[in-house]
């Protein structure tokens, strides 16, 4: 420390001398009262620097514990001794620390600014916080402060003596296929027991036994160290059909990891390994928590194969003709299948583009290219009318998807699709 460092001048020392004979108060808070003067100090030196002056001239602090603070910036080392042990076995590069102050600090604080204002104070919160950074830093020797996307955030509760970690997740971008029929995309809890376990689920919570989500996130979870990975997609097939082609986009987020720094050429490798002939990753990359809302919000183009059985043979003029006429706006009801768990409404979607060929005399194949968020089992069967126009109704007889892939799901968004 040198003297250029902070210039007291006699104003500064009239304001310190009135703070100091107001009751015992540390280092800390008085050079707090003048931290955005002089540079290259830490507040316990800048308050040490204007005691010194002070006692030059006579005035020592009071002996007991600082009126301000209450002593909190004694518990700072300790504090972070406990936090430095909290993320013992966490890899992590970058930190950040919040604080939650009683409620006598907090009005120990209104008290010091209304006897003594100034443009210079620095709040408690900031310097406690910063300070506890810097103690943790030295105690696990390593790690860099982030205010918008830390790996590790701390909240120190000074009313109850504890501290709360909180681990960010690790995001990561791929798409999936789903080369086997019956296969959920999300974990799908038990119909009787919501996921308790009961006889009817075999006492495991679930409705199917997997899913595309427990089967990507198995050697994540194992590799991270983590208890709980989610699998955010880009909309989701139905049950019963496919996804082929390059794949659906999605994010697998993985909670508290304690490695972050995951080896995905390996994973995808594990994935696909493991899950053989049921599911398959791609194209994975490291994502922020952006991309979440990015993949479930967007609108993406989605291209299906539908097989489908018609309830009498029909022409093949008359079948390319009827699908033809479909390309445009389809008006849609809220099907009567997802009717129980989705707002009773008319949606309008727009099909692209529609492709036929006749499979056998009363079955055919479609490709259709469509908006998100159209039904293309109701696009066929005109669902008793509730979407308009459909396959059946424009024939004049029934018509039935009896197997559908999805082969295509795209946008510009994409993090790929650059």
């Amino acid at each position: 420390m040198t003297d250029d460092m902070l210039h007291v001048t006699d104003d500064m020392l009239a304001t310190a001398e009135r703070i100091v004979r107001a009751g015992p108060i540390c280092d800390e808070c008085l050079g707090r009262a003048f931290a955005k003067l002089g540079h290259g100090l830490a507040n316990s030196e800048r308050g040490l620097k204007l005691q010194t002056a002070l006692s030059a001239r006579g005035v020592n602090r009071k002996a007991g514990a600082c009126w301000v603070c209450g002593g909190a910036f004694e518990e700072v080392d300790g504090l972070a001794e406990r936090a430095s042990a909290m993320s013992d076995g966490i890899e992590f590069d970058t930190y950040l620390f919040g604080v939650r102050p009683t409620p006598r600090l907090i009005q120990g604080e209104k008290l010091f600014l209304e006897r003594f204002p100034t443009d210079a104070y620095e709040p408690l919160k900031h310097a406690f916080n910063r300070e506890m950074g810097k103690a943790f830093e030295a105690h696990v020797g390593h790690g860099t402060v982030d205010f918008e996307r830390p790996h590790l955030s701390y909240v120190i509760d000074l009313a109850s003596d504890t501290i709360t970690l909180k681990v960010r997740s690790v995001y990561v971008y791929g798409r999936y296929r789903k080369l086997l029929r019956g296969i959920p995309q999300t974990r799908w809890p038990c119909r009787v027991c919501k996921g308790k376990g009961c006889s009817a689920c075999n006492f495991t919570g679930k409705q199917y036994p997997e899913s595309v989500e427990e089967l990507v996130a198995a050697p994540f979870l194992e590799a991270a160290g983590s208890k709980e990975a989610y699998l955010h997609g880009a909309g989701r097939e139905d049950i019963d059909a496919r996804m082929l082609g390059s794949g659906r986009p999605f994010v697998l987020e993985v909670v508290a990891p304690h490695v972050r720094s995951l080896d995905l050429v390996a994973l995808r490798e594990q994935v696909n390994t493991t899950a053989a002939g049921k599911v398959e990753v791609n194209d994975l990359r490291f994502v922020s928590r952006d991309s979440v809302a990015l993949v479930k919000e967007t609108h993406a183009e989605k291209t299906y194969r539908a097989l489908v059985s018609l309830a009498s043979p029909v022409e093949e003029d008359k079948l390319l003709a009827a699908v033809s006429s479909l390309i445009g706006q389809i008006n849609q009801r809220t099907p009567h299948r997802v009717s129980h768990r989705r707002a009773d409404l008319v949606r309008v979607r727009r099909l692209i583009d529609a492709q036929a060929k006749i499979v056998s005399e009363r079955e055919v194949e479609l490709i259709l290219r469509g908006e998100g968020g159209l039904y293309i089992k109701e696009l066929i069967s005109g669902d008793e009318g509730r979407t308009m126009p459909s396959l059946s109704g424009v024939l004049g007889l029934p018509a039935l998807v009896t197997e559908l892939d999805v082969i295509d799901v795209s946008a510009s968004a994409f993090p790929d699709s650059v």
